[in-house]
């Protein structure tokens, strides 16, 4: 699933930001879809996206960002390492 990491931000980014408005949030269970739609396991989806929530608010917080940015951020990096992961890396 990893592999096609690359189109699935362009999608992500028209979820967050037309479908629910620029400022507004995804629910918990959207965004445990779009985990697994990265490479998550559909078992810890749900309390990935719970934790990842958490701490998006937290890094757009201290890095005074929007919470779309710093989300974003941490899916890229948790893409890159299913990725990694699947390579055996």
């Amino acid at each position: 699933m990893p592999s096609g990491i690359s189109c699935v931000f362009p999608i992500l980014k028209w979820v967050l930001r037309f479908s629910f408005g620029y400022n507004a949030l995804v629910t918990t269970s959207e965004l445990a879809a779009i985990l697994v739609a990265l490479g998550c396991p559909k078992d810890k989806s749900g309390e990935m996206a719970a934790q990842l929530e958490k701490r998006a608010r937290q890094l757009a917080e201290e890095k005074n960002r929007s919470y779309d940015e710093a989300l974003e951020h941490l899916l890229k990096l948790m893409a890159q390492g299913w990725a990694a992961k699947e390579k055996g890396l």
